[in-house]
């Protein structure tokens, strides 16, 4: 049985295969960058390396999130950009 992630022809190890597994979700990146940044602050304040207001998560959090939200509005505006321009040259 031919599994259906790795193309049967044409493919040869090293190179790169025509599709990837999932799409670049740059959204979920930033999200996840700035929550690692918010508790590596406060692990550094936990520990006595840093003094971190106690104020200071919320609005660096809310900003974060925000910039996530515009940056997957960007990627999927491009995505579907991409899309309807490919639907219209197979015409």
């Amino acid at each position: 049985m031919q599994r259906s992630d790795i193309p049967s022809a044409g493919y040869r190890p090293g190179q790169r295969p025509a599709r990837f597994r999932h799409q670049f979700r740059p959204g979920k990146l930033i999200s996840g960058l700035v929550v690692l940044g918010t508790a590596s602050a406060y692990t550094g304040d936990a520990t006595g390396a840093w003094q971190v207001p106690a104020y200071a998560a919320l609005p660096v959090i809310c900003l974060g999130l925000l910039l996530a939200g515009a940056a997957s509005w960007v990627a999927y505006s491009v995505r579907r950009r991409r899309a309807a321009r490919a639907a219209s040259t197979e015409k």
